[in-house]
């Protein structure tokens, strides 16, 4: 896949605004400060295509970015974020759950902070993500913050908090640094790949 030829598509606010045009669709979710727009930019390597705010909470939609016609990079709105109206809550949860049930999704990657364990939020989206049954990817961001004796411990802490499965990739990953981009972009391709045979 060409990474430089990605076009913002579609900010879809409800159900009927959804793509359903068989393109795979590589659906990221994480909590507010997690670093997920980080993460969309460094798979991209562009600095600024998926909104990077100095406040959480911004991506209030979920929103489709088309890489070379072959695959949507889905940002959905991150959670956990205390500063928005219970109506608002309300609104994003409706739309995350119409999203989950839509089985629309190739390939679920969740995005949690290397340096802590995973929320409550953080195992309620996990358990989401295996509900809808389709395959998966953790990301462990903020990787470049831990010292190297931290590592193995976290991920294990992660891995055990979130339920996770022996074949489920925990991937330790740096937006920062680029760390772990190769391996998460062959999963994306692999997955877009075995979604399109699936479909022929």
């Amino acid at each position: 896949m060409n990474y430089q030829k990605v076009e913002f598509t579609i900010s879809a606010a409800n159900a009927s605004q959804f793509a359903r045009d068989g393109i795979p669709q590589i659906a990221f979710a994480g909590k507010s400060n997690v670093g997920k727009s980080s993460v969309i930019n460094r798979v991209l390597q562009r600095k600024k295509m998926a909104y990077v705010g100095n406040s959480p909470g911004k991506t209030i939609h979920i929103n489709y970015f088309l890489v070379d016609d072959t695959a949507y990079l889905v940002d959905l709105p991150g959670y956990g974020y205390a500063k928005v109206s219970q109506s608002e809550k309300a609104r994003w949860a409706k739309l995350m759950e119409d999203y989950f049930a839509s089985g629309l999704i190739t390939l679920g990657i969740l995005i949690v902070d290397a340096r802590h364990a995973p929320t409550g939020n953080d195992v309620t989206m996990a358990r989401w993500f295996q509900d809808s049954g389709c395959p998966f990817v953790v990301v462990a961001n903020k990787l470049d913050k831990l010292k190297k004796r931290e590592i193995h411990p976290n991920l294990e802490t992660i891995r055990t908090t979130l339920s996770l499965s022996d074949d489920t990739l925990l991937l330790p990953f740096s937006a920062e640094k680029g760390t772990g981009r190769e391996e998460l972009i062959a999963r994306i391709e692999a997955a877009a790949a075995s979604s399109q045979e699936t479909k022929d």
